[in-house]
């Protein structure tokens, strides 16, 4: 028998509006919402109770009508502390570096119930941090981990609303559980099979957290000279994240980056028993193809056991073969679709009045930092992380101290993540070390 009978979405973003109507369609199941109490979801929950708890998805291309619907929410929380009621499954539907502030939040006895955990959007080394936590209180829900959302959503109205609109479909995401086999997951291939999504599963969590194409490329493309000065207001033109420079930040330094801090993470993956993965190949048969013409099938499945300056020639041909969609028709005038000109966003006020950091870099520190602290666990150099992080660390300092006086978000402090690091690093120690490891804390 499989959970989803009565399902609490955690978080207020226009996921949850898409994962809401998802589940309530093909589960029938009782269905809550909860979020925290702030500006922004003010104007979510006001927008829920002005139609009577109904939410709608519509979708921009007829494709994935299967994601398109409406329904009500059975339950809606202001709060997370507010939440009550017995609920079999959680979905954390909010950032990952929220997870444990989130999930303490929570009474102990809702907890009680729970009896899976589904984390939508979370990164490496997420289920173990959920799974130490649960373990410390001697609870034992299954804690499903899928490698990244499944589309992109936003705001019908550019704001908080009942209403959001699915823009983009994933063909294949991946999916990893602490319980093997699965019921639950067998559920969710068959809901995600119905919306068209090849769901892989994989034997453990972890390895799904890995299959996230973001891991690989956003530090490279965000944690640099070019991209900070932009997001940061240093640079007044506008400029693109996937344009080569100077239009954007991609050079054959950064994309000698970016294949520097793969093999770091595969060094990783390796100590920890988990099985590789050919970052050409996942680039262009699970993120988005470029034509053969560009790239052939010879050079992309041997892409691991080429030379490093091949390699690199391969990753700087595919970004330069998506500076347009080769798949687009084209105009009168022959030219394609601009597939690349996605602007680097610049810091921005938020509705608090605090001055903040976009989503991308501001996600991707936490998630090196984590894969530096696991890294630094198990006794690994990982140097091209190390210079992510200094330069980016250094940039946020610089910043923070030039707007003294100003308010400024939390995102503005260099942190080190220290309770989760050592969360999920207990979990790792327990699963994929030993005595003769000599693997100690990550904190000194």
């Amino acid at each position: 028998m499989s959970d989803f009978k009565r399902a609490l979405i955690l978080g207020t973003g226009p996921t949850s509006i898409q994962l809401a109507v998802n589940i309530k369609k093909h589960f029938n199941c009782y269905v809550g919402i909860g979020g925290r109490e702030s500006v922004r979801s003010e104007t979510f929950f006001e927008g829920l109770n002005q139609y009577n708890h109904l939410i709608r998805v519509s979708v921009q291309n007829e494709k994935h009508r299967s994601m398109e619907g409406k329904c009500f929410v059975d339950q809606a929380f202001n709060g997370y502390e507010t939440i009550e009621g017995e609920w079999d499954t959680i979905i954390f539907s909010v950032t990952t570096d929220a997870y444990i502030e989130v999930i303490k939040q929570l009474s102990d006895r809702l907890l009680k119930q729970v009896k899976c955990i589904v984390l939508i959007s979370p990164t490496f080394g997420s289920n173990s941090l959920i799974s130490n936590f649960m373990n410390n209180l001697n609870l034992n829900a299954e804690i499903i981990s899928f490698s990244t959302y499944h589309g992109d959503t936003r705001w019908m109205q550019d704001r908080p609303s009942n209403h959001v609109l699915t823009t983009a479909v994933k063909k294949k995401i991946y999916i990893g559980s602490t319980h093997f086999p699965s019921i639950n997951v067998d559920k969710l291939c068959k809901v995600y099979e119905q919306l068209g999504i090849d769901l892989e599963i994989m034997t453990s969590p972890i390895e799904a957290e890995t299959r996230n194409i973001s891991l690989y490329v956003h530090p490279p493309l965000f944690m640099n000279h070019f991209s900070l000065s932009t997001i940061f207001g240093d640079k007044e033109t506008k400029n693109y994240v996937y344009k080569i420079y100077p239009e954007g930040p991609i050079t054959q330094y950064l994309i000698r980056d970016m294949l520097s801090q793969w093999k770091e993470i595969m060094n990783i993956l390796e100590k920890m028993n988990i099985k590789s993965i050919n970052l050409l190949q996942f680039m262009t048969d699970d993120t988005y193809p470029v034509r053969l013409e560009s790239l052939s099938r010879h050079d992309i499945e041997n892409f691991n056991y080429l030379e490093t300056i091949h390699q690199e020639y391969l990753l700087y041909i595919r970004y330069t073969s998506l500076l347009i969609d080769p798949f687009s028709e084209p105009d009168e005038n022959g030219r394609y679709f601009d597939f690349s000109a996605v602007s680097i966003r610049k810091m921005f006020v938020d509705k608090e009045g605090y001055l903040d950091i976009p989503r991308m870099p501001k996600e991707d520190y936490y998630r090196i930092k984590i894969i530096q602290g696991i890294a630094k666990y198990l006794e690994l150099n990982c140097p091209t992380i190390d210079k992510f992080i200094k330069t980016y660390e250094s940039k946020i300092e610089k910043v923070a101290q030039s707007r003294r006086g100003e308010l400024l978000s939390h995102a503005f402090v260099v942190q080190s993540f220290e309770e989760d690091l050592n969360m999920i690093c207990g979990e790792i120690g327990k699963s994929y070390s030993n005595k003769e490891d000599g693997i100690g804390p990550v904190m000194d």
